[in-house]
């Protein structure tokens, strides 16, 4: 890892071969799969706003999951796919993983229904996480991973975006997800102060806001921030 122009810089090729490895004496055979078939989907393509290839973004998120002690097939394998049928055309009944993880991937995968304002189908997105508990985990590892590459890559008014939605949406989730599932309740307290630290640290630096996740839950006076 270096850093090159205020960016991180992640090894690829070292992060993939130290996962695959992880995985197979963990034998976690679907979780071999989808890294593979992740790799090969997201081929060529490049993280916005920087030079990284693409599957450096999962491979993070799966790293740190490892590093946290973290454990479960289905949870890997939809943190290693949870970009691919959103980023690459790819059918979600295409993944060579079970129907457990292929729903995993579809609660991380946002699609508005008609008639749906910006607000409406967020909302309801971040609602529905709370139906998968490998998704809420995915989606907090995602949000902790965008959320910490953001400062001097997106623009201000982006960054900002994603600062509020944070606050008012995937927080409040990840709150009443432990008492949902108590069994991964520590994971969620951790992945909640991880989130919400780094939320903090850049509603400060650009002179967000934060309103104590109001919004969720029906108050939609923030409603202006999502256009």
């Amino acid at each position: 890892m270096s850093v090159v122009a205020n960016q991180l810089v992640y090894d690829e090729s070292k992060m993939y071969t130290r996962l695959m490895a992880q995985f197979q004496a963990l034998g976690l055979t679907q979780s071999v799969k989808a890294l593979a078939f992740a790799r090969k989907k997201h081929d060529g393509a490049v993280r916005k706003m920087t030079n990284q290839p693409y599957i450096v973004h999962p491979l993070l998120m799966a790293s740190i999951a490892m590093a946290m002690g973290l454990t479960g097939d289905d949870l890997f394998s939809v943190i290693i796919l949870h970009d691919v049928p959103e980023d690459t055309d790819t059918a979600i009944a295409d993944l060579p993983v079970s129907d457990e993880v292929k729903r995993g991937v579809e609660k991380m995968t946002c699609k508005p229904y008609v008639g749906e304002n910006k607000l409406q189908c967020k909302t309801r997105y971040f609602h529905e996480l709370l139906q998968d508990k490998n998704a809420i985990i995915c989606k907090a590892l995602d949000r902790f991973v965008n959320l910490s590459s953001m400062a001097g890559s997106f623009e201000p008014n982006k960054i900002k975006k994603n600062v509020i939605e944070t606050d008012q949406l995937l927080l409040p989730i990840l709150r009443m997800a432990k008492d949902i599932y108590p069994e991964i309740a520590p994971t969620l307290y951790l992945l909640r102060v991880m989130v919400r630290s780094i939320n903090e640290t850049l509603a400060n630096a650009y002179g967000v806001e934060l309103h104590g996740e109001q919004l969720y839950g029906g108050k939609n006076h923030y409603e202006n921030d999502f256009q």
